[in-house]
Parts: C-alpha cells; structure tokens; sequence
C-alpha cells in the first residue's frame, strides 16, 4: 500500500498535513510479528495453558478431545501477543524519532486500526484511532503514532482510558501545543452477551492545550474526522 500525505488548505491560514495509516510502518508486520511472538514468555505460556485447560473442563468440554489438545497452549501464545502491551515500553517503539522542525501547522494522523480487549469482560473491541497534534517546534516520526496506539490498545482496556492515554503521552514526548484523540470502536461484550446490541458504536475524544480553548481548531478537527470516516 502507498503512504498518502497530502497538504490540504484550511480557512484559518494555517496548513494541515492528513496521514492515513498505510505504508507508515518502517519495518514489515512479519518482522513485528516475529519479533512479537519471540519475546512469549514459555513459563507464562505454560502457566497460562494449565488455566485454560481447566476452564474448559469447568465450562463442559473435554480438553483432551482433538479439537481441543492444543487449544490452551495456542490460546496462552494468543492472549500474551494480543496483550504484549504489559511488556512493551511506548519510548522505546519511538526509538528517537522526534525531530525538531518550526511546523506551524496541524498534523493529522487518521484510521489507524487497532484491537483491544475489555478489562470487565475480556472481550475484543476494535475500531480506529485518529490523531492530531499542533507542533511545537518538533515532530514525531510518522510510524510512530500507529505504534504507540498499539502499544497502549495492547492491554486490558477502557476506551476511555485508552482514548486519554493516547492523547497524554503524544503530548508528552513532542511537546506540542495540544493533541486531539477521537476513538470509534464496536465492543463483542455489548454484542455477543448482554444487550446484544450489534451495531452500537461507541465514540471518545480527548483534548488538551490548544484543541480545548480554540472552538476553530477543535471544528477542523472534527471535521476532517468526518470527512476521513465518509472515504473509508
């Protein structure tokens, strides 16, 4: 896939860079992958495997059938890369790449996809991420934004928190004058248990610095949020 950066005009004089997420990774997902699924901790793994196994003999199934032999040591794998975040450090994915630059624009960065897992029921949700900053002398590298989105979704979660995690800690490492975080994202414990609600969509947003004071600046990013979730 290509990279797209675009410079847009915007009414205010100021000049607005929109990124989507393809092509922004500098290394291939089969080298993340790798490297993901080698840092899996064996005793974890198989601490976790005995759990599950019995999990499913208290739920009704025989562990032992074919179908299931391997199930809790495939699952024990499955739930430590899908939650690596507990053992991932966001300043070490950023590697750096923070370069000074007197930007005096607003950066966009939209629909990057990502997956998480409820803290109240263990249970997928998923959606994208989009996420502006104002500069302040200093940018941050473009892969860079995907990854800490990654590394804070790879936990057990709230949107909520998540939403403000993003947001505070892009703030933090570029120093900006204020970032904006919108989350939209389908929950499976409202879908597949409870309500059964399928087609909800849950939406969170975060603001600081500038983005809380400047109703312009806020509208402009709302705007190219809307604009980014009609051309999907």
């Amino acid at each position: 896939m290509e990279k797209e950066r675009r410079k847009e005009k915007n009414p205010d004089s100021f000049e607005i860079f929109k990124i989507t997420e393809s092509g922004l990774s500098d290394e291939s997902d089969q080298e993340i992958i790798q490297k993901e699924t080698e840092n899996i901790d064996d005793t974890k793994v198989s601490k976790l495997s005995y759990h599950i196994k019995e999990i499913i003999k208290i739920i009704g199934d025989d562990p032992n059938r074919e179908g299931l032999k391997k199930t809790p040591t495939r699952y024990a794998k499955a739930l430590l890369e899908i939650l690596s975040g507990y053992s991932s450090d966001p300043y070490k994915e950023i590697n750096g790449a923070v370069f000074n630059l007197d930007y005096k624009g607003l950066v966009v960065v939209s629909n990057i996809k990502f997956f998480s897992l409820c803290e109240h029921h263990m249970l997928p949700f998923f959606g994208t991420a989009s996420i502006a900053y104002l500069p302040k002398n200093k940018i941050i590298g473009l892969s860079k934004i995907p990854r800490i989105t990654k590394v804070f979704a790879s936990k057990l979660q709230v949107q909520e928190r998540l939403t403000e995690e993003i947001g505070k800690f892009v703030e933090k490492v570029v120093g900006s004058e204020g970032v904006a975080v919108y989350i939209s994202a389908y929950h499976l414990c409202l879908a597949m248990r409870g309500a059964r609600k399928e087609d909800v969509v849950m939406e969170t947003l975060f603001f600081s610095g500038k983005f809380k004071s400047d109703w312009e600046l806020k509208k402009i990013f709302l705007e190219k949020i809307k604009k980014s979730e009609i051309d999907k």
